[in-house]
Formats: C-alpha cells, sequence, structure tokens
C-alpha cells in the first residue's frame, strides 16, 4: 500500500489563538510544541508533537470550529489524562457505543472536536 501512516491533522483556530492553544495542547493535554519552520511561523498558528502524531493548530480568518471531523488520539494512561482534564475544566463527554472502546470527546479551546481512546 503507498499510504504508510498519517504525519499530522491540521485544525483551524481563530487569529490570535496560540496562547490558548498552548494551555490546552500543552499543558492540559501534555502535547510538547515544536518549532514551525520560519517561513511558516509568519502565518501564526501552532504545532505540536507526541511521539509520531503532529497536530498542526492554523490561523483562519473566517473560523469556524470543526465540530464532527475530528483527529482520534490513542492515549496511554487514558484514566489518568482524563482526570487531568477534568481538573483543567475540560468537559470529557464519555462515549460507551462501541463494545469493548474506552473513549470520549473533547473540545478545545476553539470548539474544535477531539476523541481521546483508551490505549490500556
Amino acid at each position: 500500500m503507498p499510504i504508510e501512516r498519517l504525519d499530522h491533522v491540521q485544525l483551524a483556530m481563530p487569529p490570535g489563538g496560540e496562547d490558548a492553544a498552548r494551555a490546552f495542547y500543552a499543558r492540559a493535554l501534555g502535547i510538547d510544541e515544536v518549532v514551525k519552520p520560519a517561513h511558516l511561523a509568519t502565518r501564526g498558528g501552532c504545532w505540536f508533537q507526541s511521539g509520531t502524531v503532529q497536530i498542526h493548530l492554523g490561523v483562519e480568518t473566517d473560523f469556524h470550529p470543526a465540530k464532527k471531523a475530528h483527529p482520534a488520539l490513542l492515549c496511554r494512561d487514558y484514566t489518568a489524562l482524563i482526570e487531568k482534564l477534568t481538573r483543567a475544566g475540560v468537559a470529557c463527554e464519555e462515549v460507551n457505543d462501541i463494545p469493548g472502546v474506552r473513549r470520549c470527546h473533547i473540545h478545545d479551546p476553539f470548539g474544535n472536536r477531539i476523541e481521546l481512546l483508551s490505549a490500556d
């Protein structure tokens, strides 16, 4: 097959949302921020990476959150992450519609939907 893996997911955010993105993705979710290439940094936004998973937040002037489309992140120590997010004020909506799969939906500060799945 010609496709090996997913390289990154791009989500949109409104202009000036970098600090809110860092607070959510880096501090609440624990995903490290990576430096954008200099020629792309002028566009705003920020990039985050955990292992081989990258999430790029790009500035969109006419921003609308992705409420249905979403990245799904497989998480080690799912319970601890959900507890950490809840303490940080992030609403975690548990979803129990797939037998044997522990998962929830959260939203970033801009309203983009993110699915978290337990790898445990």
